[in-house]
């Protein structure tokens, strides 16, 4: 049990708090574009890591194989991600050129968002924050999907 002055359950709040604004921020900044918060990092997730199966995908978004399978074809029916057979009854995934057109276009809004969110934090403190978050996730890594426009050649 863990012993302390703090309010856990008020500070788990809290987290959630900032977690869903960040999120009605940057949908509010791509709902012009028709895209969300969870499809933008589908696609920043895919850019960083073409070619891979629905499965790993959906660990990396952190979804159920159902919830990133259907938000997949929803973007392959858009034409900004191409599905093809991989082993057995997997899927693999590319974007497609208007799918990095598309991400390319929403980075700037979504950093836009993110600074409005976060942006009382000077450099120290968001080290810190990150550092601190870091520290209470432990093992588990969040993906660095690096910038995807970067991958662009490879793939349009």
């Amino acid at each position: 049990m863990c012993v302390t002055t703090v309010d856990l359950f008020r500070l788990g709040l809290q987290i959630k708090q900032v977690q869903q604004r960040k999120q009605v921020a940057v949908d509010a900044v791509l709902a012009p574009l028709g895209a969300s918060f969870s499809q933008w990092i589908v696609l920043r997730i895919i850019a960083a890591h073409p070619g891979s199966s629905g499965h790993v995908l959906a660990q990396l978004t952190f979804q159920t194989d159902q919830s990133f399978g259907a938000l997949a074809s929803r973007l392959a029916e858009r034409g900004l991600v191409e599905r093809t057979p991989g082993p057995g009854r997997s899927l693999l995934h590319r974007l497609t050129a208007a799918g990095f057109d598309l991400l390319e276009r929403c980075d700037p809004l979504v950093a836009e968002a993110l600074n409005d969110q976060f942006g009382i934090l000077d450099d120290a403190e968001l080290g810190q924050l990150q550092t601190i978050l870091e520290r209470v996730l432990g093992d588990v890594r969040t993906t660095d999907a690096a910038t995807p426009s970067a991958q662009r050649h490879r793939y349009s």
